[in-house]
């Protein structure tokens, strides 16, 4: 059974990464929409969408499989784990702050430029470059 829920792990780590560095790009091009307009609506059921439909549950799978995984294979006391805890975590805050942004730009109150979408869409890219080089190295 760990194997099993091991790839469902890695499959739900891709889905929420995949979403964690699309969302963001969203972003940069809805700042560039007038508000309004056709085109700054449609960002928004994307956006909305994506956050409910994969993110949201892609995150959830994510922490239950990992958990689970952390507990049946003992790795609650390596010291590359409680990193990669803290990691999580943090990519979990960013995860938040997302769903914040998604809210702002639903109700046209966005006050972000897009190029500061475009600095935080390179945070989760090195969270999870951390994130993989403790999985696979276990450096401690």
């Amino acid at each position: 059974m760990y194997e099993w829920i091991k790839a469902l792990h890695v499959i739900a780590v891709i889905s929420w990464m995949a979403g964690m560095l699309y969302l963001p790009r969203l972003f940069v091009y809805h700042c560039e929409a007038e508000t309004g307009s056709k085109q700054s609506e449609t960002f928004k059921v994307m956006e909305n969408r994506l956050l409910r439909a994969i993110i949201n549950p892609a995150m959830g799978v994510t922490w239950l499989a990992g958990l689970y995984l952390a507990w049946a294979g003992h790795w609650y006391l390596s010291g590359w784990l409680q990193v990669k805890f803290l990691l999580v975590l943090v990519m979990s805050g960013v995860h938040g702050f997302l769903a914040r942004c998604v809210k702002d730009f639903a109700a046209d109150r966005n006050t972000r430029s897009h190029k500061f979408y475009r600095i935080i869409n390179e945070v989760p890219t090195v969270l999870m470059i951390a994130i993989v080089i403790l999985v696979i190295v276990k450096p401690f």
